[in-house]
């Protein structure tokens, strides 16, 4: 099977905030955000990896290290990635309402 190159987009909000980028620059551990943004270039090559949909057009990308984090992302068409939004496992059903709520937005205002 073969991977398909993506192109790869931050969320922004209608008041132009950016809340992935905001979530990433907020980690204090420098390796784990290393590992995170690691995974997002897989993400680029067309790899997901261990992901899954937590409905409404919205995916999980699960990282296992660390506390469990998560980043929510959408797809939009066969070649754009939008990240979403990053969490962990503590903050998981939040993060995916957030989610939800944010790919809401974007495909509302997409046309």
């Amino acid at each position: 099977m073969e991977s398909t190159p993506r192109l790869i987009k931050s969320y922004v909000t209608l008041d132009g905030k950016t809340p992935f980028k905001t979530w990433i620059k907020s980690l204090k551990d420098k390796r784990s955000k290393a590992r995170i943004l690691q995974r997002i270039d897989r993400l680029r090559l067309g790899n997901f990896g261990d992901c899954r949909s937590v409905g409404a057009g919205v995916y999980e990308l699960r990282l296992s290290f660390g506390p469990g984090f998560r980043v929510y992302f959408g797809l939009a068409g066969a070649e754009v990635v939008i990240l979403l939004c990053g969490g962990d496992k503590a903050s998981q059903q939040q993060d995916i309402q957030r989610a939800h709520d944010y790919w809401q937005e974007y495909t509302s205002h997409a046309d």
